[in-house]
């Protein structure tokens, strides 16, 4: 008789690789608490601001710091609040171009130098 292969729809056993599991999973919590830490970080710098010009300089700065956690997070601990500091940075960057683009549009004058 021939030995047919079994199409896996009806598993005759266990896999024959082993299956690995994350030992940090991305959870909607971790995201939570990522966001709102990178929202108070990026609070806390922008409030060191005075004008439009210090308020987006020192936003540049606490995003690329805050970036360089994640980047740290990412490969030694949690992705997820990796996760949330990248979304709330990315965003906080945005708001700081919005700033930058409506008072270069009203006073005609780039204002980062």
């Amino acid at each position: 008789m021939v030995s047919r292969t079994p199409s896996g729809l009806f598993p005759s056993g266990p896999p024959t690789r082993p299956t690995y599991r994350e030992p940090h999973r991305v959870t909607a919590g971790g995201v939570a608490t990522g966001g709102g830490a990178a929202a108070a970080w990026l609070l806390l710098f922008g409030l060191l601001g005075t004008d439009v010009s210090s308020y987006a300089w020192w936003t540049v700065v606490a995003g690329l710091l805050a970036w360089l956690t994640a980047l740290v997070l990412v490969r030694y601990g949690d992705r997820g609040v990796a996760t949330g500091v990248a979304i709330v940075t990315a965003g906080g960057w945005s708001i700081a171009a919005a700033a930058v683009a409506v008072r270069w549009a009203t006073s005609g004058d780039w204002p980062l130098w």
